[in-house]
């Protein structure tokens, strides 16, 4: 039995109202070599029994995440995640609520998008935040496309620091664009001048903190510079943890600071979905896309709240929207709010410590190691070795299959670059001492 309830008279009759002869012709605007002369070749149909046990052999051969020590990182983290976050996501008035089209009548939902807001402009030390992005990736992408609304220039410096797939998605926005993009070469050492880059033409200068390779910045000298030239920095994270640590962007200068969340209160996923974090100053609010709750009263003086800033082409303002991606990943950004609610600032600057301990501790195990070369001066809870003379590709899979999920190597995020032995390793506050020892070993036995 077809999935597609449709029988051959309702296509027909559909063809028929569309005004054209065949399904196919509505595929003509597709290059003929793109498309496919013969069915994809996937088995035929099974019975529901026999799909669920294929699928369940084939997801046996993955290495689920809390299985084994994972040292894994790059934009995407593991952290204990407490089980009253999932228990309260999953209640249906969260569950099943998406955007409030009317959204006034949706108290509840406005008032934890608020409170998120609030959470975020402080860990980002910035006036104003929005109802959050799709994730890091896209955000970063609206604020440099923000950032050429504000400035009224088209170039655009992105740092090698930078995350490439964020290097990437920026790419793909501004080349739509007509932008200018200059991205800078790796920069595994955190050495590059980008201050000397900036001119009278440069919209904004985008920095990532700690950056792909687990450095950590100061951007005041870059924010001055930027400044000096009219332009705009634009401070990215991928590791929100690291907020409870470090000087916060804000505090250094920055005028727009974007990020991923997904650190606190949303577990790994293949790929999604995440939540960005997108705050700015207050003078540029009118410019920042997405939305904005804000906290009023009603007629008779209770407190309430709004929706007070909708930039998105959804809510009826089209060619003068600032986006047209911004949705604002509610059930994450709930997630998000619930876990940054239960530890509070004090839990955060633990957890905080706990991390940049962890991952000091793993360093210097894994720095007494013959052909091991830590690169990194100083780093939060990620920093990148080099393995001498060796792949860290394929020093990751045989670690792999002895128990170790090692890191990233660089080569995976920004192919054909020459950086073919070096691995980034993060270590959260889920590694334990045994955890760090055995990759240590196994890495040892290897090398």
């Amino acid at each position: 039995m077809r999935y597609l309830p449709l029988t051959q008279d309702d296509r027909t009759e559909m063809l028929a109202k569309i005004g054209v002869n065949h399904v196919d012709e509505l595929f003509a605007d597709v290059p003929a070599d793109k498309l496919l002369r013969l069915p994809v070749k996937l088995p035929h149909h099974q019975s529901e029994m026999s799909v669920e046990r294929q699928l369940t052999a084939m997801s046996a051969k993955n290495v689920a995440a809390g299985s084994v020590p994972f040292f894994i990182g790059g934009g995407a983290y593991k952290h204990h995640v407490p089980a009253s976050v999932d228990h309260l996501i999953q209640r249906s008035e969260f569950l099943t609520s998406y955007t409030p089209y009317q959204p006034e009548i949706a108290q509840g939902t406005l008032q934890y998008l608020f409170e998120f807001q609030t959470q975020v402009a402080l860990l980002t030390g910035m006036d104003v935040a929005n109802a959050s992005m799709y994730d890091g990736s896209t955000g970063t992408g609206e604020a440099v496309l923000m950032a050429h609304r504000i400035t009224k220039r088209k170039k655009a410096i992105l740092s090698g620091g930078l995350h490439p797939h964020y290097t990437e998605v920026v790419r793909t926005l501004s080349k739509m664009c007509g932008d200018e993009i200059e991205a800078n070469p790796a920069d595994v050492f955190a050495a590059e001048d980008i201050i000397s880059q900036i001119d009278a033409m440069t919209s904004c200068v985008v920095v990532q903190n700690p950056d792909v390779f687990g450095n950590l910045r100061d951007l005041t000298p870059i924010s001055e510079a930027c400044h000096k030239h009219g332009a705009l920095l634009i401070a990215v994270f991928t590791e929100a943890v690291s907020l409870g640590a470090i000087k916060s962007p804000g505090e250094m200068g920055a005028d727009i600071v974007v990020g991923e969340g997904q650190s606190i209160g949303n577990a790994l996923n293949f790929g999604g979905p995440y939540v960005g974090l997108f705050a700015t100053r207050q003078k540029y609010v009118r410019q920042m896309p997405g939305r904005l709750c804000g906290e009023t009263v009603d007629a008779e003086g209770k407190r309430g709240f709004v929706l007070t800033l909708s930039t998105r082409e959804q809510h009826i303002r089209r060619d003068k929207a600032t986006s047209n991606i911004c949705t604002n990943s509610g059930l994450c950004c709930l997630a998000f709010t619930i876990h940054m609610t239960l530890l509070g600032e004090a839990g955060l600057r633990k957890l905080a410590k706990i991390n940049h301990a962890n991952a000091v501790l793993l360093s210097e195990m894994l720095g007494r190691i013959k052909g091991v070369d830590v690169l990194n001066k100083t780093f939060f809870n990620e920093f990148t070795v080099r393995l001498e003379g060796k792949n860290a590709y394929a020093v990751v899979e045989k670690l792999s299959s002895m128990g170790v999920l090692a890191g990233v190597p660089y080569s995976r995020l920004a192919p054909k670059t020459g950086h073919d032995d070096l691995l980034i390793i993060a270590n959260t506050e889920v590694n334990t001492h045994e955890d760090r020892a055995k990759f240590a070993a196994a890495l040892r036995e290897i090398l």
